[in-house]
């Protein structure tokens, strides 16, 4: 199904799982699109009624030129959930999903049950690094991004064992709009959380790759110690953990059930 913004972007939402189970809304990784959370569809569709959408300027979502604001991703995020008539949700993000997820969970409270926040951090490298990839994307196309971010995306490990996997996601980042993967780097550019997570109130579980690059291990268990309560839970992977090590990574969102 499509929704539509208050700004007139249409966003590709996918609904599965039981309808009569809490709310699940899981947001992914720049680069990636709702098919990110194929592997865990299945493993969660009895606890959940599962609602994964692409954020704008990925996947099936338009892609309009210019530079996004988190305010508006979070935005997008709450439109999808009026759409889907869940007045409060629980929140699983990877990478920028999980700085959305932080947004949301400081700003959009009552809202959201509690959260798993993976491969994320306050502040996700430097506005430096971001804003030389934007304008990579726009100039040379995503070609140019694609050999460094598949290999940021996934372990040495993974990438030797599954390499029709890494291909996958290499296709689907080449199909990526180019203003779109722009318009998110410009988010993860501006976005820094340190000093604020301190005022989230809500159950939290933060997934750390112990192989993770861009997103290190160090930096979930600073997200754990600024979120009060939040838990760690650390598996063997890279980036996109939930790919690497899926049936774990599902097992981590059930937890966040009995945090309540």
């Amino acid at each position: 199904m499509f929704v539509t913004t208050d700004d007139n972007i249409r966003l590709n939402v996918a609904i599965e799982g039981r309808d009569e189970a809490p709310t699940l809304l899981m947001m992914h990784s720049i680069g990636c699109d709702l098919t990110l959370w194929d592997p865990q569809v299945e493993a969660l569709a009895e606890q959940f009624r599962i609602v994964r959408f692409d954020a704008r300027g990925h996947g099936g979502s338009d892609a309009p030129k210019g530079n996004y604001t988190l305010v508006r991703l979070a935005q997008d995020a709450l439109v999808v959930l009026d759409a889907v008539r869940a007045d409060s949700a629980y929140l699983c993000g990877l990478s920028l999903g999980g700085v959305t997820a932080q947004w949301l969970a400081l700003h959009a409270a009552p809202r959201v049950k509690g959260m798993v926040i993976a491969n994320t951090a306050a502040r996700i490298g430097t506005a430096e690094a971001w804003q030389a990839r934007g304008d990579m994307a726009v100039n040379q196309g995503m070609q140019a991004i694609a050999p460094t971010a598949i290999t940021r995306f996934f372990s040495e490990a993974f990438l030797a064992l599954s390499p029709e996997v890494a291909d996958t996601f290499r296709q689907r980042l080449l199909t990526t709009a180019p203003a779109g993967y722009a318009g998110c780097c410009a988010v993860l550019r501006d976005t820094d959380f340190t000093g604020e997570l301190g005022a989230i109130a809500l159950p939290t579980i933060v997934i750390g790759g112990t192989l993770d690059v861009p997103t290190p291990l160090s930096q979930a268990e600073e997200l754990v110690k600024a979120i009060p309560g939040a838990r760690l839970i650390a598996l063997e992977a890279g980036h996109l953990s939930n790919v690497e090590q899926p049936a774990a990574f599902a097992a981590a969102i059930r937890h966040i059930l009995e945090t309540l």
